[in-house]
């Protein structure tokens, strides 16, 4: 976190001041085109930003990048533990955890829900014992916790010029459409943590089950039936991202080039996909280096003229 930033966010204290730069050094190694996005808000902005999102990765890699011995009761009991004692200090409003302490500052801030948190630590736990998802539904259960409330976190830090009660129905379908693009973009990946984040009655509309999906990831290609699965499920998210669009219009104007942005980069693995045939096996979709500067040089412009 820059002095800058820090400053323009009017966070002194020594503690939050080293509790926010740490968020934001998470941010950046873990979160290229999220902490790209950023640079595209103003000073004031990016602080609790990044809290909210080293929250999110800080959890989810409880989750995912356990220690070789970790078991799923372990897991669960260290998150509910984590759970307990994130909610005994929000309700007090300090935290000797340098992490949850900028997180209960930007709650405090911006009069977070406490729903909003208890949702993903919800969904966080879904994650050790669900391995699949039978329909749309079940699936949407688990995004609304995973990735609807973070948007609705992050709209008021961000400004509307709407009513945020209109606002926040088109923020939560941005997060959902972000996460349903990770999904897509993770296959093989989530796979081998033995997940699959796609519905399988969709799936199975064209031939595909887990077993057909463990194929092509041994083979390290899709066969045609799941090709034309991921096209269905492309399909699927640019709906979502069309529902989330005109909500861009709704946030306050300095913040329109970063959600925009965002939006952009992360459709653009959608189009990556396409590029590899849906082939989500042959390798990790990713938009390149040079068009990310590309996409992100144009917003600086509408950003300064904002």
């Amino acid at each position: 976190m820059t002095r800058r930033e820090l400053d323009a966010a009017g966070i002194r204290a020594p503690g939050l001041r080293s509790a926010y730069t740490w968020c934001r050094e998470l941010n950046a190694r873990h979160g290229r085109t999220y902490f790209l996005a950023t640079r595209l808000l103003t000073p004031a902005q990016r602080p609790a930003i990044h809290a909210l999102y080293g929250f999110a990765r800080w959890l989810d890699d409880i989750v995912d990048e356990p220690a070789v011995d970790a078991t799923p009761e372990l897991l669960d009991t260290r998150l509910r533990e984590v759970e307990n004692r994130f909610l005994a200090d929000l309700k007090a409003g300090v935290s000797d955890d340098p992490l949850l302490t900028a997180v209960i500052d930007t709650a405090a801030r911006y009069t977070l829900a406490k729903a909003y948190f208890e949702a993903f630590f919800t969904s966080m736990r879904m994650d050790l014992t669900v391995t699949g998802y039978a329909t749309r539904a079940d699936l949407d259960t688990y995004v609304h916790g995973s990735a609807e409330v973070i948007g609705l976190q992050v709209l008021p830090v961000l400004g509307t010029v709407a009513p945020r009660e209109e606002a926040e129905p088109r923020a939560a379908a941005l997060g959902k459409a972000f996460q349903l693009t990770n999904f897509l973009r993770d296959v093989a990946e989530d796979l081998a943590r033995g997940r699959v984040y796609l519905p399988s009655d969709e799936l199975a509309a064209h031939g595909v089950d887990r077993d057909r999906l463990l194929w092509c990831a041994r083979h390290g290609r899709a066969d045609q039936p799941v090709r034309a699965a991921i096209r269905n499920q492309i399909a699927v998210t640019r709906d979502v991202y069309a529902e989330a669009r005109p909500g861009i219009a709704m946030l306050h104007p300095v913040s329109r080039p970063c959600v925009a942005t965002a939006a952009t980069l992360y459709g653009r693995i959608l189009d990556r996909i396409e590029d590899a045939g849906h082939d989500v096996f042959a390798g990790r979709a990713a938009v390149s280096r040079g068009r990310r500067l590309l996409v992100a040089c144009g917003a600086v412009a509408r950003t300064q003229w904002a």
